[in-house]
């Protein structure tokens, strides 16, 4: 038996674990710089993400590693607590990780609304693309989406007058250029990734060309790592810290499997098992804090990258950890040949597809108020983050299906002869019976009624009560007792 007999799909997984190290490594980094740790905590937990939750069951072709969504609170933990007690916090968030998931919580993230995932999706590409065209010119990019957007202007014209961006913008352009040409080129060119392709001759262009762009640095991992200690275990009798912690567990948790929703939409393959993803991601958090370095959550731009490029199993996320852990531990210098704007450039064309062009289209013909929920979201998520817009999302699906839950429609027939015919159908609920009763009320006191409740698909005990009461004034006027039909 060979061994493509054996996996069948280690070819797609191979090229596809290449990409996503290659998507994975300034994301790594950044998230690190961002948080105010060492740059190598961030490769530390891309590691743990391939090799220990890679393993795992959950989410086959989702990949975890360090996640912008939790910059804002690590800082703020690392500033409060310090570095030494990150691990302790992360370690205990992982515990708590673990036990959401042996207790089954992670299968309510099933109900997630379709329009808010997609505007999850939409809102985190258009932060990708703003923020990845700051790395592109060789600029320094606000923190927040809306800075990040709203400051792209300047960028720009920063940029034109500094031949250096210029020539690092050019790199990040020929980068996308030939992610999108590369679909044109012969079926057998085609088996090398698209994105794979274009880091490759943008490194090989810089490197002949000696072009001044900045290029991936990182120094040795072993001596970032920190255990946690006797002190740091200490910190655990302060009541603030718990706060930190579940706060690590709760965004971690929602933000990972908010992603396993979307991914899930991206391909055919085997869905996700929420409990056992919740799992997987406790491991992996509990071996992050054993070794001191930053939270992870599954990231939907590694994993959007991971199915993309062909990924068919979890060979591919584990298979990019074993390269994180090749090239930023064993030999570093390699990274140091990679240009950041062609990297910049892979992430600006993962974020373009994330945006549902096609979906918001459908949905604004169909369903209104399904696509104003996902522009919403989309916007929450650039003008907020990503845990932030997400919950206002949610909020306000919930809120449309309580309104479609308690709409009813009453249509009144009256031919001029005859009993007055009133149909009502939806969902009769309290919230609707003022309108209901002002409708009956309405009628000629003096006419026969004929009620059809047949098209209710709920009628409370409070409705229910108020029409059976407002048939017992009218029959008294000297009609004909109400009518009642119903299922």
């Amino acid at each position: 038996m060979t061994m493509l007999s054996k996996f069948p799909h280690l070819r797609q997984d191979f090229l596809a674990s290449v990409v996503v190290f290659l998507v994975a490594v300034p994301l790594c980094v950044g998230v690190a710089v961002a948080s105010g740790v060492p740059a190598e905590l961030g490769l530390i937990t891309g590691i743990v993400g391939g090799l220990v939750t890679g393993f795992l069951p959950g989410s086959s072709l989702q990949v975890s590693g360090p996640a912008a969504g939790l910059t804002v609170i690590v800082f703020e933990a690392v500033t409060e607590f310090g570095v030494g007690t990150l691990g302790v916090i992360v370690l205990f968030a992982g515990l708590l990780q673990l036990a959401m998931g042996f207790l089954k919580i992670g299968r309510w993230f099933r109900a997630i609304s379709v329009s808010v995932v997609e505007g999850m999706l939409c809102g985190i590409g258009l932060v990708i693309i703003a923020g990845q065209i700051y790395a592109a010119a060789g600029l320094e990019a606000p923190e927040s989406g809306i800075g990040k957007i709203a400051g792209l202007p300047g960028a720009f014209a920063d940029a034109l007058g500094d031949t250096g961006a210029l020539t690092s913008l050019a790199i990040g352009a020929g980068t996308i250029a030939v992610i999108v040409l590369w679909k044109r080129m012969p079926r057998a060119v085609r088996t090398v990734p698209g994105a794979l392709a274009a880091v490759l001759l943008a490194t090989v262009a810089t490197l002949a060309l000696d072009l001044p762009v900045a290029t991936v640095r990182v120094e040795g991992l072993l001596g970032v790592v920190q255990p946690p200690g006797t002190e740091a275990l200490g910190e655990l009798a302060a009541p603030a810290i718990w706060g930190t912690i579940i706060a690590f567990a709760l965004i971690a948790s929602a933000e990972s499997l908010f992603s396993a929703a979307a991914v899930d939409r991206l391909h055919d393959g085997p869905r996700t098992e929420y409990n056992k993803e919740m799992i997987a991601q406790g491991a992996g958090n509990t071996v992050c804090g054993l070794l001191g370095a930053l939270p992870m959550t599954a990231v939907i731009v590694r994993s959007s990258a991971n199915v993309a490029a062909g990924a068919k199993t979890k060979a591919s996320r584990v298979l990019h950890g074993v390269w994180l852990l090749l090239f930023a531990a064993a030999i570093p210098w390699a990274l140091a040949l990679i240009p950041i704007p062609a990297l910049a450039g892979i992430l600006m064309h993962a974020g373009c597809k994330l945006i549902p062009f096609r979906q918001i289209a459908a949905l604004w013909r169909d369903h209104k108020g399904e696509a104003l929920i996902l522009v919403i979201t989309a916007v929450s998520i650039v003008a907020v983050n990503m845990f932030e817009g997400v919950l206002i999302g949610l909020a306000l699906a919930i809120v449309k299906t309580a309104w479609e839950a308690s709409h009813v429609k009453l249509e009144v027939i009256d031919k001029g002869a005859g009993p007055i015919q009133v149909y009502v159908s939806g969902n009769a609920t309290f919230l609707q019976l003022p309108k209901m009763l002002d409708s009956l009320e309405n009628l000629p006191q003096d006419r026969p009624v004929e009620l059809d409740l047949s098209g209710l698909h709920h009628l409370d005990h409070a409705c229910r009560t108020a029409l059976e009461s407002w048939a017992e004034r009218h029959s008294a006027v000297g009609t004909e007792p109400v009518k009642f039909t119903s299922r």
